[in-house]
């Protein structure tokens, strides 16, 4: 295993899409610089009927969702977040992006208010990475990796879904933010894992965006 870079975040969130590489790029920073992962793998009961776009399941399903995700990052509020670093595949705040591109007015004002009384217990992160990808590069992924699920969602609602993304961060200022272009970026390429951590390592502004090369770029060089 390669040695461990010195890094001085110690709570990181790395967000973005559905297959964007939340998880993975989770797993090799806890791997290369150490961290506890937290991981956003709660169950769901009324995800397939959202996706099947039954009445009343995607106000349900943002609830589990903000609960669920509530009670892991409230447990993370109680801990001394410098006894070791943390490194999360989701941003609490994202919660949001979902609930307005999916609930009516009245579900938003009830799902508003709250949010803002749950939102108040959770910790911000000291590094937010935001993972942003194409539409075109999304829908490969999906129809690569993605589920029987994902493979249902139109092309229309992940365009909007990704603008909303975008626009979020675009105005994002809560914490340090690291934008990075992850069309061509492959974590399991030992050198764009090796640049990428540098990144973090020598991050000295915010935002910072990263675009790196491409695989066909580097392979001419």
């Amino acid at each position: 295993m390669a040695e461990k870079r010195e890094i001085h975040f110690k709570h990181i969130a790395i967000e973005g899409v559905p297959k964007s590489g939340k998880t993975k790029l989770a797993n090799v920073l806890a791997q290369r610089i150490g961290g506890r992962l937290v991981l956003d793998r709660s169950e769901n009961p009324y995800l397939r009927d959202f996706y099947e776009e039954k009445e009343g399941a995607a106000f349900l399903a943002q609830l589990v969702f903000l609960v669920n995700r509530y009670n892991q990052q409230s447990r993370l509020f109680q801990r001394d977040l410098f006894e070791e670093r943390i490194i999360c595949d989701y941003l609490f705040e994202k919660d949001k992006i979902y609930a307005y591109q999916t609930l009516n007015d009245e579900e938003l004002f009830v799902y508003e208010r709250i949010y803002s009384i749950l939102s108040e217990r959770v910790p911000k992160p000291d590094l937010t990475i935001y993972l942003q990808i194409s539409l075109p590069a999304l829908l490969r992924r999906i129809a690569k990796e993605g589920s029987a699920l994902e493979k249902n969602i139109s092309e229309g609602y992940l365009s909007d879904i990704l603008e909303a993304f975008d626009y979020f961060f675009f105005n994002y200022q809560a914490t340090p933010l690291l934008v990075v272009r992850v069309d061509d970026l492959d974590f399991d390429r030992e050198e764009d894992i090796i640049d990428f951590v540098d990144k973090i390592a020598n991050m000295k502004k915010s935002p910072l965006y990263y675009v790196p090369l491409s695989k066909l770029d580097k392979d001419s060089k």
